[in-house]
């Protein structure tokens, strides 16, 4: 479980699976519904992949940064932005581990199902909220804790979801206020293996003030 998935090779194909766009969706609604978006706000999208999430975002806000350790999901979203001159997405090839992070100051972070494949969720929220303006919004999306059978392929994750109030427990410390979760979608999965209801959590919370 050690070993890093590769995302360029699978990137060509990523939106083909009707499962991952109908979970962008409803992830970016259960965005939509905890945040008051505006056209004055800069968000960054961590863990972007494919841009999903980010371009089901893009036309209520004022700016997107796209971030991904994959140069492969990122050249997938940049066709996008191109084919469709979208004026308002930048993308940001980073290396969580080794870079320093994309400059500039946020109002909302949101990350979809990118937490289970980080060993150690707890700097990267502090990260998340030297990143984010006093009274900014993070929301981050992963699965419920699940048994290990989500993933077809369980190269590169390193949780097998989360227990919610751990998580809500990890933001406070980070220095994050109001808190809250909800359900922003079920991923249904069946197989001749093995067939499941897997919940995914969204959790909203804010950058406190000084």
């Amino acid at each position: 479980m050690s070993e890093k998935r590769d995302f360029d090779k699978a990137a060509a194909t990523w939106d083909d699976e009707p499962r991952r766009v109908k979970l962008a969706r409803e992830v970016a609604q259960a965005v939509v519904a905890a945040v008051p978006l505006s056209g004055d706000m800069d968000v960054m999208d961590f863990g972007c992949g494919t841009g999903l999430v980010t371009l089901f975002l893009q036309p209520s806000v004022r700016s997107i940064t796209a971030v991904d350790t994959s140069r492969g999901m990122l050249d997938v979203l940049e066709a996008k932005v191109h084919k469709h001159g979208i004026a308002n997405v930048r993308t940001h090839l980073l290396d969580a581990e080794r870079d320093a992070p994309p400059p500039g100051r946020y109002h909302l972070i949101v990350s979809s199902m990118t937490l289970h494949h980080v060993a150690d969720p707890a700097p990267l929220f502090r990260l998340f909220r030297d990143l984010l303006l006093p009274g900014g919004w993070l929301c981050v999306a992963d699965l419920d804790r699940e048994d290990g059978s989500f993933h077809d392929d369980p190269t590169g994750v390193l949780h097998f979801g989360f227990e919610r109030t751990s998580v809500k427990g990890l933001l406070t410390e980070a220095g994050f206020m109001e808190v809250s979760d909800t359900t922003a979608a079920v991923i249904h999965k069946s197989s001749p293996v093995r067939t499941g209801d897997y919940p995914v959590f969204l959790i909203s919370c804010r950058r406190q003030y000084p």
